[in-house]
């Protein structure tokens, strides 16, 4: 991830999403793009000068009791670019990335309704983890 691919990946998050997030997106470059990155990670596909589809993640550790594992918590491939390999090329690049941290395990967290990402993630091999999320309306 570079500067100059910021516009894109906050361009593709508003095609996917339907909102602009720009000042959501300048800090998380600010927090993963830059500086001392051996834990976190912003990856980005690349064809051409047009980004395809971007990966963010990080190397947490004992949250939650949890020994170090890799986190995934963005993905985004361009809808006129999936089905050919760029998230699952993607999430390969952070795993690899997450071994050579001495990590062994991959953890994601997604909304239920998202079968998109969903779907994906089971195509990959992910399963339902030993953690479950609990939330409560602080309203």
């Amino acid at each position: 991830m570079r500067r100059g691919d910021l516009d894109q990946v906050i361009a593709l998050d508003a095609t996917v999403t339907g909102l602009e997030k720009r000042g959501y997106w300048r800090s998380v470059y600010r927090r993963y793009g830059v500086g001392e990155r051996e834990q976190r990670h912003f990856l980005v596909a690349v064809q051409g000068r047009q980004i395809l589809g971007f990966l963010i993640g990080e190397v947490r550790d004992w949250e939650f009791g949890s020994p170090p594992c890799g986190w995934v918590f963005a993905v985004d491939v361009r809808p006129d670019a999936r089905q050919a390999g760029v998230g699952t090329r993607l999430l390969e690049a952070i795993s690899a990335l997450f071994r050579r941290a001495g990590v062994t395990q991959l953890r994601t967290m997604l909304a239920l309704d998202n079968t998109l990402i969903l779907s994906f993630f089971r195509s990959q091999g992910m399963t339902a983890g030993s953690l479950i999320t609990l939330e409560m309306d602080l309203d």
